[in-house]
């Protein structure tokens, strides 16, 4: 429920704010001294647009601060209000409720908090979801609208109906799905077949070559190495002269005059260091030693280099031949051969895809048709469901306009197959009968209301008037109100076009649906006033520079006088107020009925 409200800057009011109770409550005041400004605030903690236009004239910005409690909420409420909190880190107050906060500044700029948390706007409409409804006067607008009549009767349907519209919408995406592949295969076949044929000759191409991976770097480097084949070779026997000297000679490599080389050298230098009797010279033989264990390492790679030369004077000739087949295959299909194995890996993924046979195109027909064939089977399920809750909705409302001063009116609520043009409707042909398959089925749900006895049942749209139209929503309301409570509804003028004896019932009404439900009414009707629990009235103080508004809770004493003034000004003299307590005296004695 909502539990306070407290609003800053908004409209005509400065600063005012209001707690609210359980029951019904009801706010009213004269023209003009802000009561839709409380409803405003409301839609704003709702997530609605934020609009410059309601900031209060010479004030930075408007300030909305909304305190809800979910203490008497259902299960299912509390479940979902707890996992918005922990999703955006709110925390509830102290004492567990829960604070929204909605800013507009002057520059149509909006903020939204979240117990204590910066939040989207949306997250506040994921609060208020479950814990606030708002009726205006344009839901009864709303209400004429095809859709809005056939979302009221699935909501009275409930669970049922659900899961029958659930698998409707389920069996129809997976149907249009099919019939859109259908029709695309059948568009582009041609297309299909050429892309077939690109994909199986760039296949062939490749696996001729049959290139291998990172093949293109190492030809890169074994081509620069048998471009130098003559100086590398050179180097490295020059290197190995030098060090075996004569030895290299007896390989077969030249090693010059003297034949002497560094491991020749380095053997008669330990030599004779070991023949000597200095102990000091003698330590230095060991790292004689080491320096020729690793000439003679040395030498002996020298050895495997020369020998892994290649001797093939064609061996070039043969490299790079290669690597211009494998730069034919990257012009035309990647950068590198990596990037061409990849294609090849691509384009038979995408084969394997493609099937432009006309077993194919006959085997999609059939899913398509079957699919179809679901889709009337899981619509005639919704559509007798739907006709079936039709007759129990009508029914309950009709009762319900019995008790607002319409006893003779009857509400009808059809059920008629869509017809083509329907919005989002999609022609669906089985068996030979032709459905045009919403997203919400293939019904047209239509409220049909004859205003009195012998009257000919017509759409609402056209029978009803404004009056009429308030009193069918909320019968409606009361009935879709069911058994679960604790949701806020919050009905703004909704009794416009009414009075006499239909604006008490209304009052009745309100009271009925404030047992199970926070009820918070702006009227400008006494009768309905005369109900609430807790009376809220706006007071509108003209100033110099602009008109100031505050909110208050009346006292017995203070509500016959507001009744007073509402029943055509008669604050002032005896017999409003007498008027006044009577009504309040009659609203008494049916509440306790």
């Amino acid at each position: 429920m909502l539990a306070e409200i407290r609003i800053d800057g908004l409209g005509v009011i400065s600063k005012a704010a209001a707690q609210f109770h359980e029951g019904l409550t009801v706010l009213t005041g004269e023209t003009g001294a802000g009561k839709t400004m409380v409803v405003t605030s409301l839609h704003l903690l709702s997530g609605a647009r934020a609009d410059a236009g309601r900031v209060r004239l010479g004030a930075d910005r408007a300030v909305v601060e909304g305190r809800f409690s979910t203490a008497n909420a259902s299960a299912r409420v509390v479940a979902e209000v707890d996992r918005l909190l922990e999703s955006t880190g709110a925390e509830r107050d102290e004492d567990g409720t829960i604070i929204a906060l909605r800013t507009v500044g002057s520059d149509g700029r909006s903020r939204a908090h979240l117990g204590g948390r910066s939040v989207p706007a949306g997250a506040l409409s994921e609060l208020t979801g479950p814990l606030l409804t708002v009726h205006g006067q344009n839901d009864q607008l709303r209400l004429q609208r095809p859709d809005q009549q056939r979302q009221a009767l699935d909501e009275f349907g409930g669970a049922p109906i659900g899961s029958l519209l659930d698998k409707y919408r389920s069996q129809r995406a997976e149907w249009i799905e099919a019939r859109d592949e259908l029709a695309e295969r059948t568009r582009s076949s041609r297309e299909l077949a050429q892309e077939v044929d690109r994909l199986e000759f760039g296949l062939n191409e490749i696996a001729a070559v049959a290139p291998q991976p990172g093949e293109d770097l190492s030809i890169v480097a074994d081509v620069r190495r048998l471009s130098d084949l003559d100086s590398l070779r050179s180097a490295a026997a020059d290197a190995q002269v030098a060090m075996l000297g004569g030895a290299a000679e007896a390989d077969g490599i030249d090693g010059g005059a003297d034949g002497v080389g560094a491991l020749d050298l380095l053997g008669e230098a330990r030599t004779r260091i070991e023949s000597s009797d200095d102990p000091a010279l003698t330590a230095l033989a060991p790292r004689l030693a080491e320096a020729i264990a690793v000439v003679t390492d040395v030498s002996s790679d020298l050895t495997g280099y020369l020998a892994d030369l290649p001797s093939d004077p064609g061996a070039l000739d043969t490299l790079l031949n290669r690597q211009a087949e494998l730069k034919t295959l990257t012009r035309k299909y990647a950068a590198d051969v990596d990037g061409v194995l990849e294609w090849a890996d691509q384009a038979r993924e995408r084969l394997s895809k493609i099937d432009v046979s006309a077993e194919a195109l006959s085997a999609l027909a059939a899913r398509v048709d079957d699919c179809a064939a679901a889709v009337a089977v899981a619509a005639a399920a919704l559509s007798q469901a739907r006709t079936k809750y039709a007759v129990k909705l009508g029914k309950a409302v009709t009762t319900e306009l019995g008790g607002l001063a319409m006893g003779k009116a009857r509400l009808e609520v059809t059920v008629q197959p869509l017809v083509a043009g329907a919005q989002d409707a999609a022609p669906l042909t089985v068996d030979g009968r032709e459905l045009h398959a919403g997203s919400s089925g293939v019904d047209e749900v239509e409220f049909r209301l004859a205003a009195h006895s012998g009257a000919q049942a017509l759409p609402i749209s056209k029978s009803a008037s404004g009056g009429e139209l308030s009193r069918v929503m909320l019968a409606l309301e009361v009935v879709l109100a069911g058994a679960e409570g604790s949701a806020t509804m919050v009905f703004d003028e909704v009794d416009a076009g009414v009075g006499g004896r239909a604006a008490v019932e209304i009052g009745r009404r309100l009271a009925r649906l404030a047992r199970t439900h926070q009820v918070i009414v702006v009227t400008h009707l006494p009768q309905v006033a005369a109900f609430a629990d807790t009376h809220l009235v706006v007071d509108k103080v003209d100033g110099r520079k602009a008109a100031d508004s505050g909110v208050r809770t009346l006292t017995d004493g203070e509500r016959v006088v507001e009744l007073a003034r509402m029943l055509a000004g008669l604050d002032n003299t005896q017999t409003g107020r007498a008027h006044a307590e009577e009504l309040l005296a009659t609203a008494k004695a049916a509440r306790s009925e």
